[in-house]
C-alpha cells in the first residue's frame, strides 16, 4: 500500500496485513456511514414564516359584512399576498449516529476493497514459490504475493499495479 503526502506526493510503501480488514466487503455498512455522514454535513436551517410570525397587523381589513366581497380576517392570511405560509419548512436535525461497531468496520471494510485480495489456496502458494526467491516474495495471511508483470515489489497498491 503506497504512503502518500498532500505536499511531497508519494512518499513510499508500508506492508498491510490484509486480515485486520475482514475476509469480506460489508457493502450495507459501508453505505450507512456514507449516508451518515452526509447526513450529519445537512445545515437543516431552511424556514419560512407562519401567519403568526409574519409583520403585520391583526385587524380586519374591511368589516366582515354589505361589502360583496369575499370575507377576510387580517392580512397575514396564507391567501393573501406577503401572508404567511401553511405547514412550511422549519429548522431541523438530520444528523444521526450509526450503532458504534458498525462505525468502526465502515472505514476498515472500505479499505478491504482497495485492497486486492487472494483467497489462500495451495496453487496461490507453490507456484510463486518454485518460481522465486525469499526476497522477492512478500507473505501476508498464509497467502505469497509475488510481482506481476506490471510491477516492480512484492507489495500490494491500490490500483492493482
Amino acid at each position: 500500500m503506497q504512503v502518500k503526502s498532500y505536499k511531497a506526493g508519494s512518499v513510499g510503501e508500508v506492508e498491510v496485513e490484509t486480515a485486520s480488514f475482514g475476509d469480506k466487503v460489508l457493502y450495507r455498512t459501508l453505505k450507512d456511514a456514507v449516508v451518515m455522514h452526509q447526513a450529519n454535513q445537512r445545515q437543516g436551517n431552511a424556514a419560512t414564516k407562519g401567519r403568526s410570525q409574519v409583520k403585520g397587523t391583526n385587524k380586519k381589513p374591511y368589516k366582515q359584512k354589505h361589502t360583496g366581497r369575499a370575507r377576510a380576517g387580517d392580512v397575514k392570511s396564507p391567501i393573501w399576498r406577503g401572508g404567511g405560509t401553511v405547514h412550511g419548512p422549519k429548522p431541523k436535525d438530520y444528523s444521526y449516529h450509526m450503532p458504534a461497531k458498525a462505525r468502526r468496520v465502515a472505514p476498515r471494510t472500505a479499505l478491504a476493497e482497495s485492497i486486492p485480495f487472494v483467497p489462500p489456496a495451495a496453487r496461490n502458494v507453490i507456484a510463486p514459490v518454485e518460481s522465486t526467491t525469499p526476497s522477492s516474495a512478500v507473505i501476508t495471511s498464509g497467502t505469497m504475493l509475488t510481482p506481476g508483470p506490471n510491477q516492480t515489489s512484492g507489495h500490494s497498491s491500490p490500483s492493482g499495479n
